[in-house]
């Protein structure tokens, strides 16, 4: 049981120092948008794939 415990302690602390690292360097990417402004998901584009099965 005391693993148990142990793991997850280190687990928490491992999230709780990335969670540190990311709030002190901020966003990878500000404002990163699609270029066409949205719009269908990915996988949805429509494209025909013809008589492929």
């Amino acid at each position: 049981m005391s693993v148990l415990a142990g793991f997850l302690l280190l687990l928490v602390v491992v999230f709780a120092v990335a969670y540190g690292v990311g709030r002190q360097v901020g966003p990878v990417s500000p404002g990163l948008r699609p270029a066409d402004g949205g719009g269908a998901p990915p996988g949805a584009g429509g494209h025909d794939m013809g008589g492929m099965r």
